[in-house]
Parts: structure tokens; sequence; C-alpha cells
């Protein structure tokens, strides 16, 4: 086990990188659920394979799986290059939220407090909203991220504050943006003002400025509005938007309310933010079918029933190394568009839709929400570019 660091990362010299940053692998879950995943998880689990096998194209990929899952995920993922399996016990699959997040440290000093060029924040995580949260325990949850720290022999910033991965986007430059609607939910810090959480977020994502939208997707009941499905950067001073058209569908006031906010605010540069649309699909909806194949016999989780809408937007994606992997719905319109969209916003990147990623949304995220990028320690980088 390596040792816990002491204080807080930016005053060491840490800071989050932004996603398009070099990365070293990516870290994912395997999904078992019988009462949030349907048929025993099976299509999910197909879902998650092709999304493993989309990374690794790009990347290398870590799959972490209960043992009593090992045989089954060894036999989805087998033949997929540059994916590894590890066993670990886990609640549930996502790792954007439940893993750590890496901060690096850019700076030349050899002080023993930067030796470390790579650390890991492991915040504290109550199940998107303690006892109103999404399953009943989630103790096996609150030690993924020591774990996948441990077996990368990188040190811990351990923190109190309840934070989950998906509840923030930064621009890796000073800048991060969130929700009120999800931090400042009373089931998450109610001892925190927002100035406080605020402050939190600079000293240990080494940010200058937090950009606060009031509200998430509509639908995203299950983290209370988290920002990974409304928006991100796409690069230092642009941001791709969840839009909708549609003036009657309840997101229309939520994008139109984003827009306003991401327009008129300045980025820790002092730049103006270049606002990209990302049309949301056709409002989606459990089935009865889907429904039906949830096994939630001793209500253990949260009820998923039909007529449910999904919390589905193509903002909900994952950088890898030259690769953008992105959720397809199904909707052959919107589908079309995101991968335009997409290709166009990411001209170096090859952007790969994953199909079937409505059954990552029928859980209750998608493929930004089961992923977490570890990155390249800085002087590999340096080394790569000047051998």
């Amino acid at each position: 086990m390596v040792a816990d660091l002491k204080g807080n990362p930016a005053a060491l010299g840490y800071r989050m990188p932004a996603e398009w940053e070099p990365h070293r692998q990516c870290w994912m879950g395997w999904p078992e659920r019988p009462d949030n995943w349907r048929d025993d998880a099976y299509h999910a689990q197909c879902v998650y394979a092709n999304v493993a096998r989309a990374i690794s194209e790009f990347e290398p990929v870590t799959v972490c799986v209960s043992a009593s899952q090992y045989t089954k995920a060894a036999d989805l993922l087998k033949d997929i290059p540059d994916v590894r399996i590890v066993e670990m016990s886990m609640n549930d699959a996502w790792f954007r939220d439940t893993g750590p997040t890496f901060v690096i440290s850019d700076s030349k000093s050899q002080s023993d407090l930067l030796k470390y060029q790579i650390a890991g924040i492991d915040w504290s995580f109550n199940c998107w909203g303690g006892s109103d949260g999404c399953y009943s325990d989630w103790s096996l949850d609150t030690l993924i991220a020591r774990k996948i720290l441990s077996l990368e022999r990188l040190p811990r910033f351990p923190h109190q504050i309840i934070l989950e991965g998906g509840s923030i986007h930064v621009d890796g430059e000073g800048t991060c943006i969130t929700t009120e609607e999800c931090l400042l939910n009373p089931n998450r810090n109610p001892e925190m003002s927002k100035v406080e959480i605020e402050n939190e977020l600079k000293l240990y994502l080494g940010v200058k400025k937090v950009i606060w939208l009031p509200r998430g997707l509509y639908g995203d009941d299950d983290t209370n509005g988290h920002v990974d499905n409304m928006c991100c950067f796409g690069k230092p001073g642009l941001v791709l938007l969840a839009w909708t058209d549609d003036e009657k569908d309840p997101q229309y006031e939520r994008s139109v309310e984003a827009l306003s906010i991401l327009s008129n605010t300045k980025d820790a540069n002092d730049r103006n933010i270049l606002v990209i649309k990302l049309h949301v699909p056709d409002p989606l909806y459990m089935t009865e079918e889907e429904a039906n194949g949830i096994h939630n016999l001793e209500e253990n989780a949260k009820p998923r029933p039909a007529g449910t809408r999904l919390a589905a937007s193509y903002v909900n994606f994952y950088f890898a190394n030259g690769g953008i992997i992105a959720p397809a719905f199904g909707d052959e319109k919107w589908d079309k568009e995101a991968f335009h969209v997409l290709s166009s916003v990411f001209p170096d990147h090859k952007v790969v839709m994953i199909q079937g990623a409505r059954e990552i949304c029928l859980g209750g995220g998608n493929i930004h929400c089961i992923t977490q990028q570890q990155p390249v320690i800085p002087e590999m980088i340096e080394k790569t570019m000047n051998p």
C-alpha cells in the first residue's frame, strides 16, 4: 500500500488534467446487479464489452470483475487486444463515480512531496444520496478508488467531501464546470455552503474558477443532475451542451438556461466560451419488457418502472487517445447528427458510436459514467516527445 498524502493537491503542485490529455489506460467495472440491470445484466455486459473493445483500439483497458462474474467476463472479453481483467468486489459498476479522480504534477521539483507525479483523489461516496440513493449497501464501492490506486502503486488523497467524478468536468487549464442540482443537493454535503464546496474543488482539482450550472439533464434523477450528462469541455474555451429544439420538452428550459450562463461567462483564463449544441435523442422511455427483466425482489435498489424517461445524452462520451467513444441510442436521425457533430468538433479523433448504449442508460448512466481515465505520468510524456 502506498501511503496517503497529507495536505491538498493544489498546494503540492497537482491538478486534474483534461480528459483529452494522454492516458495510460482506462478503468471499467462489470455490471451484475439483477435489481438494476435487466436479465441478470447480460445485455449490459455485452455493451460494456463493446465499450472496452472500442477503447482498446486506442489505449489499454482494465476491467474489474467480481469473483462470481470472472468466467463470464473473460468469455465476453476474450480476444480483445489490450484488455486485462482484474478481480475486484463492488456493489455496482460506475467507475467514473467510485474510482479515483487522478491528478498530476507538472513540476520538475525533486522534493519528497512531489516524488509522485500522479496521485488519486478518493472522494467519499454515498451512492448518490445516502438513504435516498440508488441502492442500500455501497460498502464495497467505497473501497474501489483505494484498490485501484493500490494496484497501480499510486498515492492517495483521501477526502471527506461526498462527490462523484461525474459531477465535475475540467479543461485542464483552471476551469471546472459542475451543477448546483448535484453538489448543492442536501443529500450530499448539507453542512457545507456553496462557497465552501467551491473552495474544496479549487484545492483538490487545482482549478481557479468554478462555473455553476443550475441543473443537469432532465430525468437524471439517479445522480441528481451530474454535469457529464449535461455538458463537457471539448477543449479549453469550448463546451458541448446537451440540447433540444423542442420547446415542449422539459429539457429545453434546462438547455437554454445552461446556454445563457456558459455564453456569458469567461473561463479561468478570461476566454469567452464557445458552446456547441449536441442534440439529445427523442425522448426514450423504459419499456414493460425492460422493466420486467429487473429483479428487485428484496427492494435493495431504486425501482425502475416501465415508462421512466431515460437520461439519454450524447455528451456522455469517453475521450480516448485519438478516439471519441460515444453512445448510440437507436434514434437514426440524432445518432447520425451526433456522429457528425463529434466528428466536426474532433477532426483528429476517430468517432466510434456504441450501438445498444441504451442498455447502459437503463441502468442510470452512459459511457462516460462507466469509465475512468488514468493519465500518463507527465515525465513519460516528455520522454516520449523528446527521446
